[in-house]
């Protein structure tokens, strides 16, 4: 507790009290020169006169005659009171607030304590609001850390959420929290070198921390990489990549199938065949309408060649392939980018005479109550 009282006194206001010093400062020594000249006391006596007077005691040593001295002593026995009361209620506003911000805090920290598993969030803008939103969707436990008050107009703390309006680069907090209780950091802050400050001070004492952390800059991907950042997420990437699928909606196919790895390379041969490209594969597990989703983006027929090889010289990696194609009944969708229409319906025309298929462009949700009747068969 002593050690709290201290550091709550060096953090005082110190610019209302400097000021309220100097006023004091100033007032004794219009006090000093006062009763040297007007009370007509020598120097050690005006300077005993000024404090008793200034602090109202009053001894009744000096008792002032004349109306100059009356007004004299009155001006300083009130501006005397004045500004002792300013400065000290300074000092104890002060001290009040620091102690309700340390309590605020202790509760805080009790309240995370009691937290299972959380997620921290560091840094509260457009990115981080929108982390929050998928985490509250989720029901997860949140620590939310941002210097901005303003910020935290729209949110609440609940019992599954806390907020903690702090600079996380300002000492080792966000260091302490990341510990085996929290499930991920989510670095989010629109400053590339604060990001890689937070980064660095977490791994610093947390080796096995999961830390995700944004890149304003693509030029810093690597440098937050190396600071030890598990992942790193570039909006300019990922909007450019959501730019580009929209721009090719005309030319992306959505083809949804039954078939076995077996049918693999045969069914990328006629891919290729129209020049087009394998961009990523849905497995859909029945009755789940969020489906398994890997990116391919392979276009060449030696690439389908080359991992046809690599399943057949690794067992484990067919196995796996197999008990996945098991998992989800042999369904799953591609996603194809093409030319045109026109060479869609020959692609289709061509995958008819050596796999089923389900549908084409059909939604997840569609796909999930087919495989959920399927699973039921």
């Amino acid at each position: 507790m002593r050690k709290i009282t201290i550091r709550i006194l060096t953090k005082l206001p110190t610019r209302y009290v400097t000021t309220g010093f100097i006023l004091i400062i100033g007032l004794f020594i219009y006090g000093i020169i006062g009763s040297y000249f007007i009370m007509d006391l020598n120097l050690i006596d005006s300077i005993y006169y000024s404090i008793i007077t200034m602090a109202t005691v009053g001894y009744g040593d000096y008792t002032p005659h004349t109306g100059i001295q009356k007004i004299f002593a009155t001006t300083l026995a009130l501006s005397g009171v004045a500004l002792l009361a300013y400065v000290f209620n300074i000092m104890l506003t002060s001290f009040q607030e620091k102690m309700s911000a340390y309590s605020k805090g202790a509760r805080k920290m009790k309240k995370i304590s009691d937290l299972d598993d959380y997620y921290i969030i560091c840094g509260f803008g457009r990115v981080g609001q929108v982390v929050y939103d998928e985490l509250m969707k989720r029901n997860q436990n949140i620590i939310i850390i941002d210097k901005d008050e303003e910020v935290f107009n729209n949110i609440e703390e609940k019992d599954s959420v806390v907020i903690i309006q702090r600079d996380a680069i300002e000492d080792n907090l966000i260091a302490k929290l990341a510990g085996e209780k929290c499930n991920s950091v989510i670095v989010s802050t629109g400053d590339d070198v604060n990001n890689l400050f937070i980064v660095l001070t977490i791994r610093e004492s947390n080796s096995d921390a999961w830390i995700i952390t944004r890149a304003s800059k693509i030029e810093n991907i690597n440098r937050l990489k190396k600071a030890g950042a598990n992942k790193v997420v570039c909006p300019e990437i990922i909007g450019g990549q959501d730019m580009f699928f929209e721009s090719t909606k005309p030319h992306l196919l959505r083809i949804t199938v039954n078939h076995t790895p077996h049918e693999l390379y045969d069914e990328f041969k006629i891919i290729n065949k129209y020049g087009c490209s394998l961009e990523n594969i849905d497995y859909h597990i029945p009755g789940v309408e969020t489906p398994l989703t890997r990116d391919i983006g392979v276009t060449k027929l030696t690439d389908g060649k080359r991992y046809q090889n690599y399943l057949e010289t690794h067992d484990d990696q067919k196995e796996a392939l197999h008990n996945l194609y098991k998992a989800t009944s042999n369904i799953h969708s591609h996603l194809i980018l093409g030319p045109d229409k026109k060479t869609f319906e020959k692609l289709i025309d061509d995958l008819k005479e050596i796999e089923d298929i389900i549908g084409i462009n059909l939604t997840n949700e569609e796909i999930a109550k087919i495989t959920g009747k399927k699973d039921l068969d």
